[in-house]
């Protein structure tokens, strides 16, 4: 899940685009706010307009004929990444889910393109990072977190499907986390855990709490034990090397030579991620102490990851950076939405609307509808970048929201 736009083709193949962040695309300064905002989140239309909104743009400026959906509208619009497509399925079954079945065909035919990404001379399979914007040019590295996340993405299109749509997102999901367990991403290094890509720089939280939640989420639906023994394998790493004691909060990342470096930096959607794999695990062991822990994490996320004075939560806690980012700032929304799912606490709630609106007033484009890749919270500083995945984000939240209005 990595978003750095490099200048040449050659190098954008290889290393480009997994859902990742790296170093030199950074956070807005740091949060505080214990308590959730008492004011009541002000939009001058319903969340599901907004969301539908957001489609349209989407569709007359990124969607091609053939189904696959543009990195970006400057630099890479001959670009097609694979999270960036998958992010725009997760979008539509958010607006199939929210009553808007007009999405349904657009998620169907973007799965279907999706083959393309994959690695077929590999028995193992997995996702590329990038092809085409007519699916030819697979190749490069492959990503956990991207893989992860697209065997989520596959499950939550399962859950609102039928047939042989609903079997053939399964299959699909079973084929991400077999890639996982059969990549050879996971060794002994910093003591278990997986490596982002296939070029084994780092072992990062994101990229073992995507897989964690699809093992989890499997066994659930599966009941096939492999997935359990995976999910408890990457949940015991990821709690004894990754979680800070002092924050309660999951760290950026491991990396480095023999015992390796751990980057302290708490990232929002790193530890929203968490909130979901936690709920997840606790479902598929009927161990209730996780959603015990899921509402620790949502709380202290509350209390460092949060911005007060705007009302919505930061890119990370590097107190230098001053900028947001639609996807990565939003799935704090998510991950509170996910929260208030299983408690009916209306306070999730409460922080999911503010910053949906802290982003819409940070990186809207009221006349286009547009949403900027980075921004400060006032809306200055609006980096020219139109994202995909940036949309996407933004058209899934407000979609979840409009069913909580």
């Amino acid at each position: 899940m990595k978003k750095v736009l490099f200048g040449l083709v050659t190098v954008t193949i290889v290393a480009l685009s997994s859902c990742s962040k790296d170093k030199t695309v950074q956070p807005t300064p740091g949060g505080g706010g214990s308590k959730p905002p008492t004011d009541t989140p002000v939009t001058t239309t319903s969340y599901l307009t907004l969301a539908k909104e957001t489609r349209s743009f989407i569709t007359n400026n990124f969607l091609t004929s053939s189904f696959s959906y543009r990195a970006n509208t400057t630099t890479h619009s001959n670009n097609c990444y694979e999270w960036y497509n998958v992010s725009q399925i997760y979008a539509d079954a958010a607006l199939v889910s929210a009553g808007d079945a007009s999405a349904l065909p657009y998620m169907n035919k973007t799965f279907a393109f999706m083959e393309n990404f994959w690695d077929k001379a590999d028995l193992r399979g997995g996702y590329f990072a990038s092809v085409n914007l007519d699916g030819t040019g697979a190749a490069g590295d492959k990503f956990v977190d991207d893989n992860g996340l697209t065997g989520m993405v596959y499950l939550e299109a399962y859950d609102i499907t039928s047939g042989n749509d609903k079997q053939a997102y399964l299959d699909k999901a079973k084929a991400c986390a077999d890639w996982l367990i059969n990549s050879g991403l996971w060794d002994s290094t910093y003591g278990g855990g997986f490596w982002w890509n296939t070029s084994k720089p780092d072992k990062p939280t994101q990229s073992n709490g995507v897989a964690m939640q699809l093992f989890a989420r499997l066994y659930t639906i599966t009941g096939e034990t492999i997935y359990r023994d995976w999910a408890v394998m990457v949940n015991n790493w990821l709690r004894n090397n990754m979680m800070d004691s002092a924050t309660g909060l999951y760290i950026w990342k491991i990396d480095g030579a023999g015992a390796g470096t751990k980057h302290t930096e708490k990232f929002t959607y790193d530890n929203a991620i968490m909130i979901e794999a936690d709920i997840l695990f606790g479902k598929a062991t009927n161990d209730a102490s996780y959603l015990s822990k899921a509402q620790a994490l949502g709380n202290a996320m509350n209390s460092v990851l949060w911005n007060s004075a705007y009302k919505g939560y930061i890119f990370n806690t590097d107190p230098t950076q001053t900028r947001v980012n639609p996807a990565w700032c939003g799935w704090g929304t998510q991950g509170m939405i996910r929260l208030y799912e299983q408690d009916n606490d209306a306070k999730w709630l409460t922080y999911a609307k503010n910053n949906i609106d802290a982003l819409n007033k940070a990186a809207r484009n009221k006349d286009t509808h547009a949403y900027y890749f980075f921004s400060g919270f006032a809306g200055n500083d609006r980096s020219p970048e139109i994202e995909g995945v940036d949309q996407a984000w933004m058209q899934r939240i407000q979609a979840m929201m409009s069913k909580y209005e």
